[in-house]
């Protein structure tokens, strides 16, 4: 019999719901982008984003189950996220959650936003028929996270959840955020990734050394603080190139233009450094998932995230992975930002396995991967 789990993700600054069937089966997918809300002000504002999820959430509910092509009283469990996050925008989902899973007298299944990620990669995989070999090494990269894991599956005959080790993570800034920073010191709009990537294929990824952050303890964390500061003592050491970030700030204060408009105001030195500084962040990420992987003898590389639709970043991990004989697996560009999706097929493995969230569900902005799902309270 099919198993259909209605998704809430509300982590940060989207408002996602989605139908999954049998965890593998995307029935509906929708979400609601809060970018133009934040634009301005370069980065997600908090109270702002739990304003927003609190006018989107029903809507987009409600047509998630309309594209599903049912009733909200057809779905056999809800799962939402619980962390990590905004605490605001995480009370919004999972109280909205808790409510219709009392009100439809529904399973309600608490998911880790980090493990959705995993399952961003596997729901990819399902439809392409290419399936990861576990155990695997699974790069989270995104605006608030750069993390390596070690992902076991205990039965791949079987929906039991996974587990994890953590090997590695960032000590300061997530990769996501050092392109978001970068792009505000250039004057080129929110969010930064898109735009940075983009602009990339236009400069000289050699022009500009950037040294690899060397990290003794754990040669698997990441540091991407260190290169935003080198890039902004860069553009202090070149005042020519002020009056084209003026330009272009002047251009975005009429609204949000495109890679290409913006590159009529930018001079071959900025796209040196930009193809440059993206060259740099990827090689590091490369280098060290794969040095990983190696290391503890996973059988594949799972890379996910919103930095995980970087066009350098697949083709980098791509011919490396084949060089080194690791097969790497991304989800498709929808599925590596923060979707509903995941979150419902990663509640459909925990709802398998009878794992239950009770009313006293909370909140946890800080939710490291590992700990069970279901934690309730503060």
């Amino acid at each position: 019999m099919t198993t259909r789990i209605l998704g809430i993700e509300s982590s940060c600054d989207e408002t996602a719901a989605a139908v999954v069937a049998d965890g593998v089966k995307i029935l509906s997918s929708v979400v609601a982008s809060q970018v133009d809300v934040h634009r301005k002000y370069g980065g997600v504002v908090p109270e702002l984003a739990s304003r927003e999820h609190l006018r989107q959430i029903a809507p987009v509910v409600r047509e998630a189950i309309e594209q599903a092509q049912m009733r909200l009283e057809d779905v056999d469990a809800i799962g939402v996220t619980q962390g990590p996050g905004l605490v605001g925008s995480l009370l919004v989902g999972l109280t909205y959650g808790k409510v219709l899973a009392l009100a439809l007298n529904k399973p309600l299944v608490a998911v880790n936003h980090l493990e959705g990620h995993v399952h961003a990669v596997l729901l990819e995989a399902h439809s392409t028929g290419r399936t990861p070999r576990f155990p695997a090494m699974c790069l989270i990269v995104s605006g608030g996270h750069t993390l390596l894991y070690r992902v076991e599956h205990p039965d791949q005959n079987s929906v039991a959840p996974f587990s994890y080790a953590r090997i590695g993570g960032t000590r300061d800034d997530a990769a996501g955020e050092a392109y978001d920073k970068v792009a505000k010191m250039l004057a080129l709009g929110y969010p930064g990734g898109p735009v940075l990537d983009k602009l990339a294929v236009h400069g000289n990824p050699d022009a500009v050394r950037f040294g690899s952050t060397k990290i003794r303890s754990n040669p698997y964390d990441f540091s991407f603080s260190g290169i935003k500061t080198a890039v902004l003592y860069y553009l202090r050491k070149r005042p020519e190139l002020q009056p084209e970030i003026a330009a272009r700030q002047k251009v975005l204060a009429n609204g949000q233009r495109s890679a290409d408009e913006l590159r009529a105001f930018s001079s071959s030195t900025t796209l040196d450094l930009i193809a440059s500084f993206q060259r740099a962040v990827v090689e590091d990420l490369v280098k060290r998932t794969l040095a990983a992987s190696e290391q503890f003898a996973v059988r594949s590389v799972l890379v996910s995230g919103g930095v995980a639709a970087n066009r350098e970043l697949r083709e980098r991990f791509e011919d490396e992975g084949k060089r080194r004989g690791s097969e790497v697996f991304f989800p498709s560009r929808p599925l590596s930002t923060d979707n509903a999706a995941m979150i419902a097929a990663a509640a459909f493995a925990r709802f398998s396995a009878g794992e239950r969230a009770n009313a006293d569900l909370n909140a946890a902005p800080h939710f490291p991967l590992g700990l069970t799902s279901t934690v309730s309270g503060d």
